[in-house]
């Protein structure tokens, strides 16, 4: 392989569906095109996970990806849900169905899945970490590593009571400096281990390729010719000692426009960096809540919640009414259709789970009385009886 073949990974977190607000509807038509235009584009790293999109994730990627292709076209990374296991057996029938969900006979690489200070003892008592250095000598795992969103001293813990091949880190340029995230001394501290570093998030759920007018027009003065999400995957590719960076493409354009940004990459000048510090100044004054719709924290919601949906109803009401905070009709509507299927943000307990899932460490059941002050405050919204 080579290095551009693995410097951009297609992420499946966010597959293109056939009805925007059912994450099981994968568009598989679309999906197996936009996989071979990848791979048509000597591009070859896919990462699923098994939760991804209600657990039908793996198994879109064997109907569109590992049953099309052979297997040596192809490096293919799953992810060990830290939240499913309670046993070593847990991990051996997972682990199995896995295979079998991608319809593969062994991973180029695995990972487990979000490790953090809330469940690292929860990995140590399992063995989780031997469970995959077993697999490796066993030739079912090429490389180990875990996906992490948590502090750079937990990181720092981690790496230095479990030497893994490789790290994958929330990077993106929002993000590199924020005091919740700290990704820029997440990224030193796997820099400090010799860890090789993968990314995922560099366009932050696509929230950095649909920045507000004002910022995208200062990066279209300097470039007119580079998009926001360009920019973006530049300052991720770009960063020294990233190997991969892993974006979730679903539509013809993004597979095309990153391939074409990675294929002639130039890492971010000094200009360019002080471009986005201003960037990043504008964005966080029009975004109410930094979702990325990653939908972890819907798992396992007792009110059936769509948390995401509801979060980017909010953040649309903040950026329309920024004083009032006032939803618009079509707004209102969309969060009414929502609760038809699905539990209203009244319904929320305050268990905390979501909180505790939300990888950008967010106060969701705060938010959820925020969004009912938003929506539900309507006089046609229906009333409990």
């Amino acid at each position: 392989m080579t290095e551009k073949s693995i410097k951009l990974g297609f992420g499946t977190l966010r597959l293109p569906l056939t009805d925007k607000h059912d994450v099981a509807s994968i568009d598989y038509d679309l999906l197996s095109r936009l996989v071979d235009l990848f791979l048509d584009g000597g591009y070859v790293r896919f990462d699923t996970a098994y939760p991804y999109h209600d657990f039908h994730s793996e198994t879109a990627v064997r109907r569109c990806l590992t049953q099309r292709h052979e297997r040596s076209e192809y490096e293919l990374s799953t992810k060990m849900p830290m939240h499913l296991f309670e046993s070593r057996d847990d991990l051996e029938r997972i682990f199995a169905e896995q295979l079998k969900n991608c319809g593969v006979e062994y991973f180029d690489r695995y990972l487990l899945h979000n490790i953090n200070a809330s469940n690292i003892k929860k990995a140590e008592e399992f063995d989780a970490f031997g469970f995959l250095a077993a697999k490796k000598a066993a030739g079912l795992i090429g490389e180990y590593g875990f996906s992490f969103h948590d502090s750079p001293g937990v990181l720092d813990e981690i790496l230095t009571n479990h030497p893994v091949d490789f790290v994958l880190l929330q990077i993106n340029y929002i993000d590199w400096e924020d005091l919740g995230i700290q990704a820029k001394r997440c990224y030193e501290t796997a820099r400090r281990h010799g860890v090789r570093i993968l990314v995922m998030e560099p366009l932050k759920g696509g929230n950095l390729a649909r920045i507000p007018k004002e910022a995208e027009e200062l990066m279209r003065s300097y470039d007119p010719a580079a998009s926001p999400a360009s920019w973006a995957l530049r300052f991720a590719a770009g960063l020294e000692g990233v190997e991969t960076v892993f974006s979730g493409m679903n539509t013809v354009g993004q597979v095309e426009e990153n391939m074409a940004t990675i294929a002639d990459l130039k890492p971010l000048n000094a200009r360019e960096h002080e471009i986005l510090d201003e960037v990043v100044k504008i964005i966080r004054e029009h975004t109410a809540v930094p979702c990325t719709a990653c939908r972890y924290c819907e798992e396992g919601c007792p009110c059936n919640i769509p948390i995401a949906d509801y979060m980017a109803l909010y953040n649309s009401a903040k950026s329309d009414n920024p004083k009032t905070s006032s939803a618009s009709s079509s707004q209102y509507f969309y969060y009414l259709a929502l609760t038809r299927l699905r539990g209203k943000a009244s319904d929320c307990t305050q268990c905390g789970q979501c909180a505790d899932a939300c990888p950008q460490h967010l106060p969701i059941p705060e938010l959820m009385k925020d969004v009912t002050e938003i929506f539900e405050k309507n006089p046609t919204f229906p009333s409990k009886k």
